[in-house]
C-alpha cells in the first residue's frame, strides 16, 4: 500500500522528534536506529525511506533539537519582537529556566548544547555544522537581549553568557542532583542576574 506525501512527512517528523530525545539522552554514539524507530512507532525497515544513514539522521535531529529548544524561549522571543517591551523580565525567566534543576534533570527535553558539547567533536561535518548553527542562534538571541538593555559589547558578553549557562548545566548534570549541583546552578544564575541588573 502506498501512502501520500503527508503521511511520509508525518512519519519523518515523528522519527526526528524521537531521535532528538534519544540524542539528548544518549549522545550520537549510543543512539540506535532501531530504538528511534520503535520510539516513533514505526518499523526499523522503514528508516531508509527517510534517511540515507544514521549520520544523516543525527544531523537532522540536531536541527530539530534546536527548533524544539527555541520554542521554549517563546517569552524572550516575544519580548524581543516588541520594540518597546522591557526584555529584562523575559531574560531573567530564560536564565532561571535554563539554570534550573528541571533542565539539569531533563536532558531529553532541554537545550542540546550542554547535552552534546562533549560528543559533537567526534561527529561528522554535517552534525558539527548543525551544532555550530544552533550555538550561533542561541548567542544571537542573548546578544539581541543584551543590546536591548543597553549592554556594551553584547556579542562578546553573549558568548560569555552562553558558555557560562551551558557549562553550568553540563557540570551540574555530571554531578547529578544534590547540594553541590544545585549550588552550581544557583551561583551561576545569581552571578548573571547581578551582572546584568536583572
Amino acid at each position: 500500500m502506498r501512502y501520500g506525501p503527508d503521511r511520509k512527512a508525518q512519519s519523518r517528523a515523528k522519527i526526528l522528534h524521537a531521535a532528538a530525545q534519544e540524542l539528548r539522552a544518549k549522545g550520537p554514539d549510543r543512539l540506535g536506529v532501531a530504538d528511534v524507530m520503535r520510539r516513533s512507532g514505526l518499523t526499523h525497515g522503514g528508516f531508509y525511506a527517510h534517511f540515507a544513514s544514521k549520520d544523516a539522521l543525527v544531523a537532522e535531529a540536531l536541527e530539530t533539537m534546536f527548533a524544539e529548544a527555541a520554542a521554549g524561549s517563546g517569552r524572550l522571543d516575544a519580548a524581543l519582537a516588541a520594540p518597546q517591551a522591557d526584555v529584562r523580565p523575559a531574560f531573567r525567566g530564560f536564565l532561571a529556566a535554563y539554570l534550573s534543576a528541571a533542565h539539569r534533570d531533563g536532558p531529553q527535553l532541554g537545550c542540546p548544547l550542554p547535552a552534546l558539547a562533549g560528543d559533537v567533536p567526534r561527529a561528522d561535518d554535517a552534525a558539527r555544522g548543525q551544532f555550530a548553527w544552533g550555538l550561533a542562534r542561541t548567542g544571537q538571541r542573548i546578544a539581541a537581549t543584551l543590546r536591548r538593555i543597553g549592554h556594551r559589547d553584547p556579542e562578546a558578553s553573549a558568548r560569555a553568557v552562553t558558555a557560562q549557562i551551558v557549562g553550568a548545566v553540563a557540570l551540574a548534570r555530571a554531578l547529578g542532583p544534590g547540594a553541590e549541583s544545585d549550588a552550581i546552578l544557583n551561583d551561576a544564575l545569581e552571578a548573571l542576574l547581578e551582572r546584568f541588573a536583572l
